[in-house]
């Protein structure tokens, strides 16, 4: 694989979605194929699942069938978008990947790590991201966002002491790896968000030319 997998990671209303849309045009100013993707979701097939994973239900979901769920449409989404996007060379920037699992069904729910672990290895193989992109803001800053946006899905609904969890994970994972996580401080302001983006694209593209 010649292109580049960065992924963005965070808790609700951590504004990934809208930095990763800058991030892209950056790229794009410069003559690069940037592939915008997201998790669970991605394809037809992926989107259908995560409609699933979001919308509530009278019926509670067990968290092996969330965790199966979320692998599910992982495996569909790699197949059919991201291993396809690398080989071509593009960036593959894609809003949430598995720190997402390891934090809301690892963190959150509390399932064994080694589960989650074996479940990657399973679907992804040696896929992992080249960089991943932390949004970091308190949980109650977080929530307060989501609400502002409207109706909130299954994980929004969850208490503060599920989201406490969630954060202390993407955190605990990026501590212990910090040649691959970049920690956003996502309570700033969006430019402010967005000049610390800014200064991360010489090394960027220095990757892309190398």
């Amino acid at each position: 694989m010649t292109g580049l997998f960065i992924t963005l990671e965070g808790p609700e209303g951590a504004g990934k979605s809208t930095n990763r849309e800058y991030l892209a045009e950056r790229l794009r100013e410069r003559g690069i194929e940037v592939q915008l993707t997201r998790e669970p979701g991605g394809t037809p097939l992926a989107e259908r699942i995560r409609e699933l994973l979001l919308d509530p239900s009278d019926e509670k979901m067990a968290v092996d069938t969330e965790l199966l769920l979320v692998f599910a449409a992982r495996a569909q989404h790699i197949a059919e978008v991201i291993r396809p996007a690398l080989e071509r060379g593009a960036v593959v920037l894609c809003d949430r990947f598995t720190d997402a699992t390891y934090a809301y069904q690892g963190g959150g729910r509390g399932l064994p790590v080694e589960r989650i672990a074996r479940l990657e290895s399973f679907v992804q193989g040696g896929l992992r991201p080249d960089l991943t992109l932390v949004f970091d803001l308190p949980v109650e800053i977080g929530l307060s966002r989501a609400a502002a946006r409207g109706r909130l899905d299954r994980f929004e609904q969850e208490g503060r002491g599920f989201f406490e969890a969630v954060r202390n994970t993407y955190l605990d994972r990026a501590h212990a790896d910090p040649a691959r996580y970049h920690i956003l401080d996502a309570a700033q302001s969006l430019a402010e968000v967005q000049r610390d983006l800014d200064k991360l694209l010489p090394a960027l593209l220095e990757r892309l030319n190398g």
